[in-house]
């Protein structure tokens, strides 16, 4: 069974070591300071005698190092190197992850968490449901407080039968019945059953910032954070397009979100009253009657999903129909009720020779293109090529 150093000490992270095993890239070594990944948080990686460490990970009570295209042997002494600077930022993550849960929670004490990944492209806590940013920014208060601080992070070993158990953080059936439960403390603020590796005070953190939140689907809300440098970068450039919003939207600072939602209310107006527009216009639209088929045509400044209906039931009556919809692009739709008319055929090479594309049915096909001044154009080949195949 290798010996886990990184369960005693997170910041040792050059050690020497026995190889014990070798099958392929996998190296197995008597001891290891590699953390295997674990509650959310990525694997180390580093060197092995130089040789780069890609992945590490447990098989049955053993950890193997993935080192690729190694000449290693059984017996041979080598030295290890963790990386350092990915293993600190993971270990402020981890720490701030379960600092930032608790500050949550005592915001909304119905919160739990669903997942977490920690790594250094990304950190974040998938919780059960959605949070306020007014609950955000108080957690984040009192997060950022607890650093301020500088209270300890500790780690202690506890039995099932320890009725402080009881004011822990855990999910006891995801430990099995004789794995130890290792449970890591913040100051008086928080104990959560954790075997990651963490730091051993919060003002390691630094700084802690909420930059974003997700919907996960059936998971919940992701929440992401960022610590140290990264949440400080973040905050400010986060700050800056704040302070350009305000100006665009010719408001102060304390009225902006009272700007922006009265700003979406009047845009969900204005959408609602040019649907009922183009509703009327498509009441009221009179075919072009070719060769004994009515072809029915139009530029529309809405959305394509009102057009798709009108088309349906046009098509139905055996009518050709060519509709573009103009928004911020060009969409196009076509539908046709005529067996000489392949709208499958017809549209995707129409929008290729503009740079976009489309796709569909002999009957019905749709697509789009960026450039919106090209909406005349399209809209006149397409009838063009209707009156060819009539």
């Amino acid at each position: 069974m290798t010996e886990e150093i990184f369960r005693h000490d997170g910041y040792a992270f050059e050690f020497e070591a026995l190889v014990v095993s070798v099958d392929g890239d996998l190296i197995e070594l008597d001891m290891t300071a590699f953390y295997p990944g674990g509650g959310g948080q990525v694997c180390d990686t580093g060197t092995i005698r130089g040789l780069p460490v890609t992945d590490v990970s447990y098989k049955e009570k053993n950890i193997v190092h993935t080192v690729p295209n190694n000449d290693l042997k059984v017996g041979d002494r080598v030295w290890c190197s963790v990386d350092w600077y990915r293993r600190y930022d993971l270990m402020m993550g981890h720490t701030a992850e379960h600092l930032l849960f608790c500050s949550l929670k005592k915001q909304d004490p119905e919160l739990t968490i669903t997942k977490i990944f920690i790594s250094p492209e990304s950190k974040y806590v998938i919780v059960n449901h959605d949070i306020s940013w007014e609950k955000i920014d108080k957690a984040l208060k009192f997060a950022n407080k607890a650093i301020l601080d500088a209270l300890p992070v500790t780690k202690s070993i506890m039995s099932r039968d320890d009725p402080e158990l009881a004011n822990v953080r855990i999910k006891l059936d995801h430990i099995k019945e004789n794995e130890e439960i290792s449970v890591v403390s913040i100051g008086d603020i928080d104990l959560s059953a954790c075997s990651g590796v963490h730091v051993m005070e919060t003002s390691e953190i630094e700084t802690l910032f909420v930059d974003r939140k997700v919907s996960a689907g059936k998971d919940g809300v992701a929440i992401h954070f960022k610590v140290g440098n990264a949440a400080k970068e973040s905050a400010m450039s986060l700050a800056n397009i704040c302070l350009q919003t305000i100006d665009e939207a010719n408001s102060k600072p304390e009225d902006i979100v009272r700007t922006v939602s009265n700003m979406k209310r009047e845009i969900e107006l204005s959408r609602e009253m040019i649907k009922k527009a183009v509703k009327q216009q498509l009441t009221s639209l009179e075919p072009e009657n070719y060769n004994g088929i009515n072809i029915y045509s139009g530029i529309f400044y809405a959305d394509r999903t009102i057009l798709t209906d009108t088309a349906e039931n046009l098509k139905n009556k055996g009518g050709v129909i060519a509709f573009v919809s103009v928004t911020d692009t060009v969409s196009v739709l076509m539908a046709s009720g005529n067996s000489k008319i392949n709208c499958k055929k017809i549209l995707p090479d129409i929008l290729k020779e503009f740079g976009g594309r489309g796709g569909g049915k002999p009957d019905f096909a749709q697509g789009g293109i960026s450039n919106i001044s090209a909406a005349n154009d399209i809209l006149k080949i397409v009838l063009e090529r209707i009156k060819q195949s009539l």
